[in-house]
């Protein structure tokens, strides 16, 4: 998937989705969030905190989801995705039973990723 930021400790990366949808990873691949260095998780949580309100500003959404599984990725990450009651898969988890076919038509997301570097440069 596309990085669109990164720095020495995280990464920040797109998912191709019928949503919005941003990933942030951490670069060294600590399997567990109570692994991850103080400094380190700050930093995502202030991550997930912007690119929450970027995402709610831009896209207005029914609801902001937020999750870290790292089920089949042990490696931390957290996925930041913007839902709205017509797609595809709501009110389920996008890892969920598909409800129906949906054709969102929602602002540019390239645009939406611009904003959020904006906002955390």
């Amino acid at each position: 998937m596309p990085i669109i930021y990164e720095n020495e400790y995280i990464k920040i990366e797109t998912e191709e989705s019928e949503i919005p949808w941003l990933k942030i990873f951490t670069q060294y691949p600590y399997k567990e969030m109570s692994e991850v260095p103080a400094g380190i998780k700050f930093e995502i949580y202030d991550l997930l905190d912007t690119i929450e309100k970027e995402m709610i500003a831009y896209y207005d959404p029914t609801k902001i989801n937020i999750a870290s599984f790292g089920n089949y990725v042990p490696h931390v990450h957290w996925h930041i995705m913007a839902r709205f009651e017509e797609d595809s898969f709501f009110p389920e988890p996008m890892w969920g039973t598909k409800q129906r076919e949906a054709e969102l038509t929602l602002p540019d997301f390239k645009t939406f990723c611009q904003r959020v570097l904006k906002t955390i440069s």
